[in-house]
C-alpha cells in the first residue's frame, strides 16, 4: 500500500511541483491550502506524512503542528517546509513536534530523500 502524503501550502506553483514529485515517487497525495483545511484533511485522509508550510492563511503551520500533536497524532510524520529558515524558527517547529524542517527553496532530490527516510519508519 502506498504511503499517504498531505501537502499543505498556499502557493500554487509549490503545490503543483510537490504533488508531481510525490506522485512520481508512488505516494498517494492530497492538498490543503490553509491551516484549517489541513486539520480537517488529516482527519479525512489519515496521511503518513504532512509536508507543512509555516506561512498559511487562517492558521499558520506552527499552530497546525502543535494542534496535531495535542490531538494525539503522535505517529504522523510532520516535515515543515518553509522559507522561514532562521534558527529560532527551526527550533520552534521542532519544539512544537515537527519531525524535520526543510527551507525553501529546496533541492528536489534532498526533499525526496528526507520524505523517503521519514516514511521508512512508518511502513
Amino acid at each position: 500500500m502506498a504511503s499517504k502524503v498531505l501537502i499543505v501550502d498556499d502557493e500554487p506553483n509549490i503545490v503543483l511541483s510537490l504533488e508531481f514529485i510525490m506522485n512520481q515517487r508512488g505516494y498517494e497525495t492530497r492538498v490543503a491550502r490553509d491551516g484549517e483545511e489541513a486539520l480537517a484533511e488529516v482527519e479525512r485522509f489519515r496521511p503518513d506524512l504532512v509536508l507543512l508550510d509555516v506561512m498559511l492563511p487562517r492558521r499558520d503551520g506552527f499552530d497546525v503542528c502543535q494542534s496535531l500533536r495535542a490531538e494525539g497524532w503522535s505517529e504522523l510524520k510532520i516535515l515543515m517546509l518553509t522559507a522561514r529558515g532562521r534558527d529560532v524558527e527551526i527550533e520552534k517547529g521542532l519544539a512544537l513536534g515537527a519531525d524535520g524542517y526543510v527551507t525553501k527553496p529546496f533541492a528536489t532530490g534532498e526533499l525526496v530523500k528526507r520524505v523517503a527516510e521519514m516514511l521508512e519508519d512508518v511502513g
